[in-house]
């Protein structure tokens, strides 16, 4: 007898799963993943509906247009290597030029902006391309035209000031800035490609955190793996479609039996009488 006992205690200790240990059923988490694919897909379509609605009507567009001047221009004789080796050198220079409040000034007076000077330096950009003399200036605005002209009047104003302030030779405009087409930004194809790659990544967390904190037993195969033990026998919960049929056949069952003995206790008073 205590042998028996000793042996289903020794079983039952084997059954049962070890405490504290945390597993990722990474099969559970893809079928949950699976069963919930409308709902993914649904949320993907949605994340990049809304961020298509955003960038068609609430982004402004953003043009950008470009004028490029050559900072070493000698008239009296022809260009040689010193001359190529100290342009190279005051690019820098030339690049710093551009940011002083005067520059900026005498653009906003020569074209009558309605801009400040911190506004000018927002949209203005002034590059130099790595083994060349060469800067492009380039202007960032939501109105086109307006940005060519601004770009062509830095190019301007900046040749002169550097010209008359360095006492050297005015750099030479290489390139007019042209009106641009069409909008640098926004990128509309990118921006609804991450709306889309956002829900879908957001409906994908929702699923795995729900599928993770749920901790209820759904079948005898849950019990057996998380619990350790047999089920011995199941019931089956009726089908709530068939609850109302089942009243409503009992209902009239006890009204034909009511009327019934009513029948009944009405003819035997009658005959009595």
């Amino acid at each position: 007898m205590q042998q028996d006992t000793f042996v289903k205690e020794r079983t039952a200790l084997a059954v049962q799963p070890e405490q504290g240990e945390d597993t990722i059923d990474l099969l559970e988490l893809f079928m949950g993943l699976l069963a919930h694919w409308t709902l993914i897909a649904a949320t993907a379509v949605v994340g990049a509906v809304l961020m298509a609605l955003y960038t068609f009507f609430l982004v402004t567009p953003m043009y950008k247009a470009t004028a490029t001047i050559y900072v070493v221009s000698r008239n009296d004789s022809v260009l040689n290597f010193s001359d190529l080796q100290v342009g190279s050198e005051l690019t820098s220079d030339y690049i710093k030029v551009f940011e002083m409040w005067e520059v900026h000034e005498k653009v906003i007076s020569n074209l009558d902006l309605d801009y400040t000077y911190t506004d000018m330096a927002s949209m203005l950009s002034v590059t130099n391309t790595s083994d060349t003399r060469m800067l492009d200036i380039t202007v960032t605005n939501p109105d086109p035209e307006e940005a060519a002209a601004i770009a062509n009047e830095y190019a301007d104003v900046g040749a002169k000031y550097i010209s008359e302030k360095m006492k050297t030779d005015e750099p030479t405009l290489m390139s007019s800035a042209r009106v641009p087409e069409n909008p640098f930004s926004p990128n509309k194809a990118k921006n609804i490609l991450l709306g889309f790659v956002v829900g879908f990544v957001l409906a994908c967390a929702v699923v795995v955190l729900r599928t993770m904190l749920d901790d209820t037993y759904k079948s005898a195969d849950d019990i057996r793996k998380y619990a350790g033990m047999v089920v011995l026998a199941s019931i089956p919960l009726a089908d709530a479609g068939e609850q109302p049929k089942e009243k409503s056949e009992f209902k009239r069952r006890t009204k034909r039996f009511a009327n019934d003995v009513r029948r009944r206790v009405g003819g035997s008073s009658g005959r009595k009488a």
